[in-house]
């Protein structure tokens, strides 16, 4: 794909911003679990936290070709953070924006966009991971409102999020239709962290059990009708699996770069490794691999820009990308031998944080369901 001089240009602007601000304390990051506040706001200058959003919420107004090109550079310098940005994009602030009341835009999208908070999307379950019409949580009529009692796990940012879209049963007996979204803010009474999950990677990006105890969410705070919160859940799945196939890209992109250049500097039986045609040849189809998931993904993006049905190709693009990048990562690791297996050199942090792009955003065996009804 061409890309134009404007998509060049943030590319290269966010790849230079990553580079020299993220990447360098990238491991100091995940030591932390997590990141400084003022780095938000520091993204949000590069209209990062509301790329496609539009100018008069103070967005950027990108088209999704930019916005995938700036998750692959902010990926290619830390996995996790990239993480929180795509759901604070194609989740939080995109769902606000198609669905929220102006009242609800006003209190909320200023903050979004500006960095000053961070949003939880809070869909999955402990038993309603997939199957998200299987969800527990409930949402009971009151005077005024509802009380919002129940669980919800695997929830990116839920410990430093501000406000989390949480979607709870609200009729038990309508299934898909009986599920309502709801806007709560994180330090309403009832709103508590259960557990900061420790995980296999993605250290700085907190996933947490999150648990809602006679939470109380007034009316004006309900997205949307009530009933139709599954499909409002499902209706931002398009960017959201892009932006994880973006991520997954620029990852992959960085492990692959220290192993092309890993193998063009060692030597061994007099000549350098990339000579020898097992290190070569390896390289040359992980590239290759690589180099066809990268136009899955901007593919998706732009059929997204022509505002055209894309989620069959986002998830082939969510797909390809993922299990690419496992294997390109894995390959990386290949190439440095021994070295590739100690954190020092990098890559080994970056397949601890790209293994969980096959699982979120729906797994790749839902990927290949949705491509299968398509089909």
């Amino acid at each position: 794909m061409i890309l134009s001089e404007t998509q060049s240009a943030i590319r290269d602007a966010v790849r230079s911003f990553a580079q020299e601000q993220i990447r360098p304390r990238s491991f100091a990051f995940e030591g932390d679990g997590g990141y400084p506040s003022e780095l938000f706001e520091e993204l949000a200058g590069l209209g990062l936290m509301g790329m496609t959003a539009p100018e008069k919420f103070g967005g950027a107004e990108a088209d999704f070709i930019s916005y995938a090109l700036s998750l692959i550079e902010i990926a290619a310098a830390d996995g996790a953070l990239s993480t929180i940005l795509s759901i604070q994009n194609s989740l939080i602030v995109a769902s606000l924006i198609k669905d929220a009341t102006p009242a609800q835009q006003e209190r909320f999208l200023p903050d979004l966009i500006a960095g000053r908070m961070i949003g939880a999307f809070a869909l999955t379950e402990t038993d309603a991971g997939s199957d998200a019409a299987a969800m527990r949580t409930r949402a009971t009529r009151v005077d005024g409102g509802y009380m919002l009692n129940g669980a919800k796990q695997f929830i990116s940012s839920g410990r430093i999020a501000g406000l989390a879209i949480v979607y709870a049963v609200t009729d038990p007996d309508a299934g898909k239709k009986g599920i309502t979204g709801l806007l709560v803010p994180t330090d309403s009474e009832g709103y508590s962290v259960d557990k900061v999950e420790h995980k296999l990677g993605q250290g700085a990006s907190d996933t947490c059990a999150i648990r809602f105890d006679d939470l109380f969410v007034p009316e004006e705070l309900r997205l949307g009708v009530e009933g139709a919160g599954y499909g409002l859940a499902l209706s931002n799945l398009e960017v959201g699996r892009i932006g994880i196939a973006a991520q997954c890209i620029g990852m992959a992109q960085a492990a692959l770069d220290i192993a092309v250049d890993y193998a063009k500097d060692r030597s061994s039986f007099g000549k350098r490794i990339i000579q020898h045609q097992a290190v070569g040849f390896r390289l040359a189809d992980l590239a290759a691999r690589l180099e066809a998931a990268r136009h899955l993904v901007l593919h998706a993006a732009s059929l997204k820009d022509a505002g055209e049905p894309c989620l069959k190709e986002a998830s082939m693009a969510k797909l390809v990308a993922s299990e690419a990048a496992e294997a390109v990562v894995s390959g990386a690791i290949q190439t440095l031998g021994g070295y590739g297996y100690l954190e020092e050199y990098g890559v080994a942090k970056i397949y601890r944080d790209v293994r969980v792009c096959q699982i979120y955003e729906g797994t790749s065996d839902i990927q290949r369901m949705v491509i299968a009804r398509a089909l």
